[in-house]
C-alpha cells in the first residue's frame, strides 16, 4: 500500500467510471426506447439481487452448517474421551485384585452420573456382578452382540455398538465396553458404560434453527446414536431413509430430498471424531434457510412486476408521468428509511466505500461515504466522525494501512470473505471478526461482525481436549499432534529429541492403602515438580494413571538426556506433602529414547521409551535405562514363542507319553503319570521345562491341560477296548486351573464321553494349589473328590516348601483333607 500522497495504482472497474447525463428533453424522444430499456433493467436487478441473497444464504448455510458440525465433534469427542477413560479405570480397577470396585458406592459418592450414563461389570460367562443400573438377579448377557466380540478376543481398545433396547432399561442405550483381562491373560470379562442416546444431544439446546434441521451422531458405518431434530429429541432415525455413509472424514453437501424420509432437501455437513469411530453431523433444511432468500426473491418480483407496469403506464400516459415519478421518489425514499432502521439496529457494523478515481484511471484513496451505529462503535468512534471520511485521514496508521489493503485486494478479486484477528494495539473494540467484502457498480459494502465469544469459545474447546484434568498438563491427545511435529523441526535442524517416559514405582500401593484422592494429591505435585525441574523449551505431558512423557528437544547427545533424568529421579523422590503427612516418599523408573538413533516417527520412539522404561524397573526401580536395540529382539523372541504355542494349542501339536510307576516289592506296573511333549514344526520334541511357563504367564495353561486331560482319558478308553490291563493314569493340574473354575466340569464331561471310571484316573496336584484357601480352588478341589478321583501332591518340598515351612505346609493339607471330608 502507498503513502497518502500516492496514488493507488488499481485499474478503474468500467462500472465506477462516469457517464454524461442526456438531457430531459432526448427522453420525450426516445421514450419507448427507455421504457422498455427500463423494463429490462429493472427485471435483471431484480434477478441479480435474488440471485446474490440466495448465493449468500446458501454460502453462510454451509459456513454454519459446517460450524454445527465441527463443534458437536468437538463436545462428542469430548464426551466420549471421558467415557473411555471411565472404561479404562473400572477395567484397570478390576483387574487389580487388591481394589475394591463398587459402582453403587461410586455413584452415591457423585464419581458416576445418576442417569442417563450407567457402568457395569460383567464376568466372564455373561453374568452382571456389579452395576449402577438396579437390575433383576440373575443377568446374563453372555448372547449379546459386545460381549461375543470381546470373548472371541476382537480388540483391545473401547469397543463402540450401535443404538439397540437395553436389556434392564428396556430403552435404547449405546454402548461402550472393555475386555477385562482375567489371570494370566485370559478373558476375564468385560467393563460397559450403557448411555442413553439423549445423553449425546442434550448439550445442543439451540444448535439446530428451524423445525426441520437436526443434528445427529452416527457410527462410521451408519448405524445412527442420536438424533436432535429442531428442538426436540428422537430416537428413531425420522429423516434418513438408509444410514447414510460419507465418503470422506470432514465435508459438506447438499442432499436431495430422495434420501430423507420426509422429501426435504437439506445441507449436511459431517466430520469424524479424531479418535472413534463416529460421526458429528449437521443439517439445515434448504426451506428455512432460502425462506427469507426466497420471500425477498418473490417481493423483487412483485417490484419489477409493478415496475414494468408503471414504465408502460409511463410510456402510454406521459401526462402522469410526473405525478407518478414523484410517487416512487417517494416509495424509494421509504424504503431507504427501512433499511436504515434496520441497518442501525443490525449486530453487524455495515460500511460502504467509494474509491475515488483520477483522470489517468487509477484509485488514489477510498472515502467512508456511511456507516451504521455498530459499524463506528467497533472502531470506538461515531458514526458522524466517520462519513464522508477518507481512508488516508484514519488513525491510527495501521488501521488506515489495514483497509485499504482490504478494498485493494477486494477490487482485485471482487469479493472477500476471511476472520481476523485483532492487532493488540487496535482501538477497535473486539479481538475476532468475520468481514466481508463485495464490490459493486456503486462501490464497496463491507460487513463486519464481531466473533469474539465464538473464537473465545472455540478455544476453551480446544484446551479442554488438548489437556489433562486433573494435573492441567498436556494429555494424549496433545501429545500426539505436538510430537511429530517436533520430530520434523529436529530433522530440519539435523539435531536430537530425547523422549524420556516415567512411571511411578508402587504408585498403585497409595491409591490402595491411602485412597484415590491422596493419589491424586500426589500425582498433581509429581506433576508440579515435573514442569518445575525443566527447561521452558521442554515438554511434559501425562498419558494417564501415574505415567507421564517428556520431550527434550535440542539436546547434543544421550548424555543431555541421563543428566535431566537423574535430576527427575531425585527431584520425585523428595517428600511429599500431603494430607495424610509429609514423610511420603515415592520413586520413579524412566525409559529413554533419543531421536533419530532409536527411531524416527512418534510410535516408534514412545514404544522405545516404554520398554526401557520396564527394564529400568525390572533391573532396579528409582533409575533410568536407555533403550537398546536388545531388548526388543529379547521382547519380539518371547512374542514369537507366545505366538507358536497358542497355534499349537489351535492345531493340537501335543502328543502325552506315559512314565510307569513300578511296585519296588512284586515288580509289577502300578500306575502311570501322563507327560505332555510339543512337538513343534521345525523344532523337534519341546519338553514342558521350555514352554510350561510361558503357558502359565499367558494362560493357555488352561486350554493346555484340558488337551492333556481329553488325551489320556481317550487313551485309557483305547486300552479298554484292545483288552489290556488298566491301571490309574495321574495327570498335572496347574493352580490356574483350578483357579478358572472349570476343571472339575471338564473332567466329568471327558469322563462320560469315553466310558471310563473315575477310578482310573488321578489328579496329581503342586503344593502351592495345595495350600490355596480360596473359595473358588477349594470348590474345585470338593468336586474333583466328589467324581471319585485320587488327589495327589506333585513334587512336595521342591517349589516354595522348606524344612522351616514343613509344619505349617502340613497343618494346611490337614485342614484341606477335613475341608474335602465335610
Amino acid at each position: 500500500m502507498k503513502t497518502e500522497s500516492s496514488p493507488i495504482t488499481v485499474p478503474v472497474p468500467v462500472s465506477f467510471t462516469r457517464r454524461p447525463r442526456h438531457h430531459d428533453w432526448k427522453l420525450l424522444i426516445v421514450w419507448p426506447m427507455i421504457g422498455a430499456s427500463l423494463i429490462a433493467g429493472l427485471w435483471t436487478v431484480a434477478d441479480h439481487r435474488a440471485t446474490a441473497l440466495q448465493s449468500e444464504a446458501e454460502i453462510a448455510a454451509n459456513t454454519k452448517a459446517v460450524s454445527l458440525a465441527n463443534t458437536y465433534a468437538l463436545q462428542l469427542n469430548h464426551t466420549i474421551t471421558q467415557i473411555d477413560q471411565l472404561t479404562l479405570r473400572l477395567k484397570y480397577d478390576w483387574e487389580d485384585r487388591n481394589a475394591i470396585v463398587d459402582l453403587k458406592r461410586d455413584q452415591g459418592r457423585g464419581l458416576l452420573p445418576q442417569s442417563q450414563l450407567y457402568a457395569s461389570v460383567v464376568g466372564p460367562t455373561g453374568d452382571l456382578l456389579t452395576s449402577t443400573l438396579k437390575a433383576p438377579p440373575n443377568v446374563n448377557i453372555s448372547d449379546m452382540e459386545h460381549f461375543r466380540a470381546h470373548q472371541a478376543g476382537c480388540c483391545d481398545e473401547m469397543l463402540i455398538t450401535k443404538s439397540e433396547r437395553g436389556r434392564v432399561l428396556n430403552r435404547p442405550v449405546v454402548r461402550f465396553s472393555r475386555r477385562i483381562s482375567g489371570p494370566g491373560g485370559g478373558f476375564g470379562g468385560i467393563v460397559v458404560v450403557s448411555v442413553e442416546p439423549t445423553y449425546f444431544v442434550t448439550f445442543q439446546e439451540h444448535s439446530t434453527p428451524g423445525n426441520q434441521g437436526f443434528i445427529s451422531a452416527r457410527l462410521a458405518s451408519g448405524p445412527l446414536v442420536a438424533t436432535k431434530a429442531g428442538n426436540k429429541m428422537s430416537e428413531i432415525p425420522i429423516f434418513y431413509k438408509n444410514p447414510p455413509v460419507f465418503p470422506k472424514d470432514v465435508g459438506v453437501v447438499v442432499e436431495s430430498g430422495e434420501r430423507f424420509i420426509d422429501g426435504e432437501q437439506r445441507i449436511v455437513a459431517w466430520k469424524k471424531l479424531n479418535n472413534y469411530p463416529m460421526l458429528a453431523i449437521a443439517a439445515l433444511s434448504t426451506k428455512d434457510v432460502f425462506a427469507t432468500s426466497n420471500a425477498a426473491k418473490r417481493d423483487f418480483q412483485h417490484v419489477a412486476i409493478l415496475g414494468s407496469l408503471l414504465v408502460a403506464m409511463f410510456s402510454a400516459l406521459a401526462a402522469f408521468l410526473s405525478l407518478r415519478l414523484a410517487q416512487r421518489r417517494r416509495q424509494a425514499e421509504n424504503a431507504a428509511d427501512t433499511y436504515r432502521i434496520a441497518t442501525d439496529a443490525a449486530n453487524e457494523g455495515f460500511y460502504t466505500i467509494r474509491p475515488l478515481v483520477t483522470k489517468q484511471g487509477y484509485i488514489e484513496d477510498f472515502v467512508l461515504e456511511d456507516c451504521n451505529h455498530r459499524a463506528a462503535h467497533l472502531v470506538g468512534l461515531t458514526r458522524n466522525q466517520l462519513r464522508g471520511k477518507r481512508l488516508s485521514k484514519l488513525k491510527p496508521r495501521f488501521l488506515r494501512e489495514e483497509l485499504q489493503s482490504l478494498c485493494g485486494r477486494a477490487l482485485e478479486k471482487g469479493f472477500l470473505d476471511e476472520e481476523y484477528r485483532i492487532p493488540a494495539k487496535s482501538p477497535m473494540k473486539a479481538t475476532w471478526i468475520h468481514r466481508r467484502i463485495v464490490c459493486s457498480a456503486a462501490g464497496l459494502a463491507l460487513t463486519i461482525r464481531d466473533i469474539s465469544d465464538a473464537k473465545a469459545h472455540e478455544q476453551a474447546l480446544s484446551d479442554l481436549a488438548n489437556s489433562d484434568s486433573l494435573t492441567k498438563l498436556p494429555n494424549r491427545n496433545w501429545l500426539g499432534n505436538f510430537l511429530p511435529s517436533a520430530i520434523t523441526r529436529a530433522s530440519l535442524q539435523s539435531g536430537n529429541l530425547s523422549v524420556l517416559f516415567i512411571d511411578l514405582d508402587n504408585f498403585k500401593n497409595i491409591n490402595d492403602t491411602l485412597g484415590h484422592d491422596v493419589g491424586d494429591e500426589l500425582l498433581v505435585q509429581a506433576s508440579a515438580r515435573l514442569k518445575g525441574a525443566l527447561r521452558s523449551t521442554d515438554h511434559v505431558v501425562r498419558l494417564g494413571g501415574d505415567e507421564f512423557v517428556v520431550i527434550l528437544e535440542h539436546t547434543d547427545s544421550s548424555q543431555d538426556a541421563e543428566r535431566v533424568s537423574t535430576s527427575l529421579i531425585r527431584t520425585l523422590a523428595e517428600p511429599y506433602s500431603l494430607s495424610v503427612g509429609n514423610s511420603n516418599r515415592i520413586t520413579a523408573s524412566i525409559g529413554i529414547s533419543i531421536y533419530p538413533s532409536d527411531g524416527d516417527d512418534c510410535e516408534t520412539l514412545l514404544k522405545h521409551a516404554d520398554i526401557a522404561m520396564y527394564v529400568a524397573k525390572a533391573e532396579a526401580k528409582g533409575t533410568y535405562c536407555c533403550y537398546r536395540k536388545e531388548f526388543s529382539e529379547t521382547l519380539c523372541a518371547r512374542l514369537d514363542n507366545e505366538g507358536a504355542l497358542r497355534q499349537a494349542v489351535e492345531r493340537d501339536e501335543f502328543v502325552v507319553h506315559y512314565q510307569p510307576r513300578v511296585d519296588t516289592l512284586s515288580g509289577r506296573l502300578s500306575s502311570m503319570e501322563a507327560l505332555v511333549r510339543w512337538r513343534r514344526p521345525g523344532w523337534g520334541l519341546v519338553y514342558p521345562g521350555d514352554f510350561i511357563e510361558l503357558a502359565e504367564s499367558t494362560g493357555l495353561i488352561v486350554r493346555l491341560g484340558e488337551i492333556v486331560i481329553e488325551k489320556t482319558v481317550a487313551q485309557i478308553a483305547a486300552w479298554k477296548r484292545e483288552g489290556k490291563t488298566v491301571v490309574p493314569v495321574s495327570v498335572n493340574v496347574s493352580p490356574k486351573q483350578l483357579r478358572d473354575g472349570t476343571v472339575s466340569g471338564f473332567f466329568e464331561q471327558t469322563l462320560i464321553h469315553f466310558g471310563v471310571e473315575a477310578c482310573h484316573v488321578e489328579v496329581e496336584l503342586t503344593e502351592s494349589a495345595v495350600v490355596d484357601r480360596s473359595p473358588v480352588v477349594t470348590e474345585e478341589l470338593s468336586k474333583l473328590r466328589a467324581l471319585g478321583l485320587r488327589l495327589m501332591v506333585d513334587d512336595f518340598g521342591t517349589g516354595h516348601s522348606s524344612l522351616a515351612q514343613l509344619h505349617r505346609k502340613r497343618s494346611a493339607i490337614a485342614y484341606w483333607q477335613r475341608d474335602l471330608r465335610r
